[in-house]
């Protein structure tokens, strides 16, 4: 068996051209253009060059990118009041705080800046939490992003096991619960988890979202189970690629799956946002 490829790129170029659309609508009802503000700390290389691919789809789709770039040494404060600005800012739709910050800011109390109308890339608690209970607001980026891929390739998820591999607030914790929302039946492993590869064996669907190269061994997969790859690290996914695609029915590559349906799933929150926004002034 080979795997086929959940293409994320061609996805995400299907969703961007439908967002575009989109803006054009909106700049036509309402004079302006949706404005999507990227707040960076720091010179971490790789955020610089995330934040640019936003800003770049940003502008392919109509939309302008506000970027915020704030030192390193900033405080917790300094980047809450101006996160708090932008919540305040009419002009402003979506927030994106770019991931991670200098270890010393609290990363969760910028977080909670954001305001929820706003919060585009999912990383609030109120956006947790409506999500977890089904009650709309924006989904996690990268898991929004994980559910549109697995739903443009029809892949089943109702009665499937799904181990999730991670737990992060803002990936592994919200996927795991979009997935139970489809009624997968959902386990989580972590650093403390007992036998990972057992559980990986008894998995229709594996999703891998750690950052840690081939943590996942390709001869752990069980035949015909979907592999979605949501980790990045040394240019390598979690999973051995090679030996997981001769055992999975589909499988995410890395680079060219999960991340540009990260990207799609941001820009088309934003649009989302600001009509809602609109709707809200009327």
């Amino acid at each position: 068996m080979t795997a086929k490829i959940l293409d994320g790129r061609a996805i995400s170029a299907t969703i961007l051209d439908r967002v575009t659309k989109e803006v054009d609508e909106f700049v036509r009802e309402h004079g302006r253009v949706p404005v999507l503000a990227t707040v960076l700390v720091g010179d971490d290389p790789a955020s610089h060059t995330y934040v640019r691919m936003k800003a770049n789809r940003c502008a392919k789709v109509g939309m302008q990118s506000r970027r915020i770039e704030l030192d390193a040494t900033i405080s917790t404060e300094t980047l809450v009041a101006q996160i708090r600005q932008l919540s305040a800012d009419p002009e402003v739709d979506g927030i994106l705080l770019q991931h991670p910050v200098p270890e010393h800011i609290d990363e969760r109390a910028a977080f909670e800046a954001i305001a929820p109308s706003k919060d585009v890339d999912g990383v609030t608690r109120t956006s947790f939490a409506t999500m977890a209970f089904d009650e709309g607001g924006f989904h996690s980026a990268t898991p929004g992003g994980i559910m549109a891929l697995l739903d443009a390739y029809d892949i089943p998820l109702a009665g499937k096991h799904a181990v999730v591999v991670g737990r992060s607030p803002i990936l592994g914790k919200p996927v795991g619960m979009l997935l139970l929302a489809r009624d997968a039946t959902v386990t989580y492993c972590h650093s403390r988890t007992v036998a990972l590869a057992d559980h990986i064996a008894q998995a229709d669907v594996v999703v891998a979202a750690v950052g840690r190269p081939e943590l996942i061994r390709g001869d752990w997969i069980k035949p015909g189970a979907v592999v979605v790859d949501a980790g990045y690290a040394d240019n390598s996914g979690d999973v051995e690629y090679d030996a997981a695609a001769e055992r999975a029915s589909w499988i995410t590559p890395v680079p060219g799956g999960v991340g540009p349906m990260t990207i799609a799933t941001l820009i088309a929150q934003t649009i989302r946002a600001a009509y809602e926004h609109e709707r809200e002034k009327a």
